[in-house]
């Protein structure tokens, strides 16, 4: 349980970290030091991505730091955060349905994905989970933290 909360509260604070001007790694930096602050692993295979005309465009979201990922957020720049963090090794393998993935050493991993558009003022939230948990008008000041 506590893996699955903490993931969840690792996007949220990437999420919270998005500023325009600020850079794309932000968004791993902030990630990936709350993961390691309870030893949990940043799987590096799956990345955020770009949200445009294709759902999946070419802009990558690091979930952990890389400072040479240095794309400038801009007002309008839409892209989900979707960390996967795992107690164990993060190094993963796919199976054969192209589709179901699991950490190598088979240790347990989470994760959790928002899709989100660049604001003037920060971000704003464009998805909403099927449980409705999502804080008032998509606006992630709005989330309270751990």
């Amino acid at each position: 349980r506590l893996l699955a909360e903490r993931t969840r509260e690792a996007m949220y604070r990437g999420i919270k970290a998005v500023k325009p001007g600020r850079p794309l790694s932000v968004i791993g930096r902030v990630i990936e030091a709350y993961a390691r602050r309870f030893g949990y692993g940043v799987v590096r295979e799956y990345t955020g991505h770009g949200v445009h005309t294709a759902f999946h465009s070419g802009l990558i979201v690091l979930h952990y730091d890389e400072p040479m990922n240095d794309t400038v957020m801009v007002p309008g720049m839409t892209f989900t955060v979707e960390p996967m963090l795992t107690l164990g090794n993060p190094r993963t393998t796919q199976w054969d349905d192209g589709w179901t993935v699991l950490t190598k050493d088979g240790s347990w991993s989470a994760q959790f994905e928002q899709t989100i558009v660049v604001t003037d003022a920060g971000s704003e939230i464009l998805t909403v989970p099927s449980s409705g948990e999502l804080i008032l008008g998509g606006d992630p000041s709005k989330i309270k933290l751990a």
